[in-house]
């Protein structure tokens, strides 16, 4: 028999795709430009442009190009040559510094590039979101993290008709080993986490003042993960009168935490999106939200999540007496609300494939 013949058509060379980002840690904007990046290696070459830090870090082994920068000076000097040396190339910024960069070398190279700009919002509303609309009149597509930030966008200037919401999510390598909490068997919730920085504008004193609602509530066993300028002013509170919260500050091994605790309490009324609230329904973890901002559009309540009226401490003290006597069947219930949530809304591949047609042009 003659041998087989194949007729694939062999593979295009993959396009450069400039990620620039204004941060090097490895917050949320961080961690969602290496997981877009990292689902669209089979088309597109990513190199990451951050300041040094552990962004870049754990950009090395996903197969990255890095490069370190510290100022936007450094950083226009280093995205030249990656410009002048192709004819196409996709380029994605979240500072809007290094997209001016961008949009200036190609004045003089007049390269075919794909360009977005990724909106992850923030506290101050001048920095994340009013300097945004410098880029109004460049041929620029804004890709907002939610309707909450395109809707912050557009109040403070923005072109809505350059808005393209693609609601975050979470990458499947970081899933598929998450520890998981096991089905609720007995009544009620005990343990409560909260995952945030403790600053004002995140009302953990919304929790706190709802505590001192209810007797009952002593026995709820809490603990704040987070860093934050508010730090020692909340913990001093907490010795006085909760003594059954604990202000434990930075703890690198989230997952673990959220697989051991039987609620996630998210208490910010203007939070951008709330990656937490996804990674606590990957560890099968019921979550309350105030019902404002990017996190309370996250959740459909009583199926995917709670909901209180934000910054009112006894509507969250109604739930949480309520949840404090919920049935199992009830918590496993949400459970499965929230991971039926992240097979469809929050489907890594749905939301890659958004990318992958905004960098080609395509309509959304």
């Amino acid at each position: 028999m003659a041998a087989a013949i194949s007729d694939a058509a062999p593979r295009l060379p993959r396009l450069p795709l400039l990620y620039a980002l204004h941060s090097g840690n490895l917050y949320g904007t961080e961690r969602m430009a290496l997981a877009t990046a990292e689902g669209l290696v089979d088309e597109y070459e990513p190199t990451m442009f951050a300041p040094p830090g552990p962004a870049l870090e754990a950009a090395t082994p996903l197969g990255f190009g890095i490069r370190a920068f510290s100022s936007a000076k450094e950083f226009a000097k280093q995205v030249r040559p990656l410009i002048a040396g192709h004819k196409r190339l996709a380029f994605v910024a979240t500072g809007v510094a290094h997209s001016l960069a961008c949009l200036a070398w190609n004045v003089f190279y007049r390269r075919n590039i794909v360009h977005l700009h990724v909106v992850h919002g923030g506290t101050d509303e001048k920095d994340s979101y009013g300097r945004k609309k410098i880029l109004n009149n460049f041929n620029v597509v804004f890709v907002a993290v939610s309707g909450f930030v395109k809707e912050r966008l557009i109040a403070n200037g923005v072109r809505g008709d350059r808005i393209v919401v693609i609601e975050n999510f979470l990458a499947p390598t970081r899933t598929v080993a998450a520890p998981t909490r096991p089905h609720f068997e007995k009544q009620g919730v005990r343990r409560l986490l909260v995952v945030s920085r403790v600053d004002p504008i995140k009302r953990i004193d919304v929790l706190l003042d709802a505590l001192e609602r209810d007797e009952a509530f002593s026995r709820f066993e809490i603990r704040v993960l987070g860093t934050g300028w508010q730090l020692d002013e909340m913990r001093a509170r907490a010795r006085e009168r909760h003594p059954n919260v604990e202000f434990v500050g930075f703890v690198s091994d989230v997952a673990g935490a959220l697989a051991a605790t039987d609620l996630l309490v998210h208490t910010c009324p203007a939070e951008p999106f709330g990656l937490a609230i996804l990674e606590a329904m990957v560890a099968g973890v019921p979550v309350v939200v105030p019902n404002s901002g990017g996190a309370g559009a996250l959740i459909e309540d009583g199926v995917s999540g709670f909901r209180f009226s934000a910054n009112d401490p006894e509507a969250l003290a109604t739930c949480l007496r309520r949840l404090q006597s919920a049935s199992p069947d009830e918590l496993n219930r949400i459970v499965r609300g929230g991971r039926a949530a992240l097979d469809t809304r929050f489907s890594p591949a749905r939301r890659i494939e958004d990318y992958r047609r905004l960098l080609h042009g395509d309509p959304l």
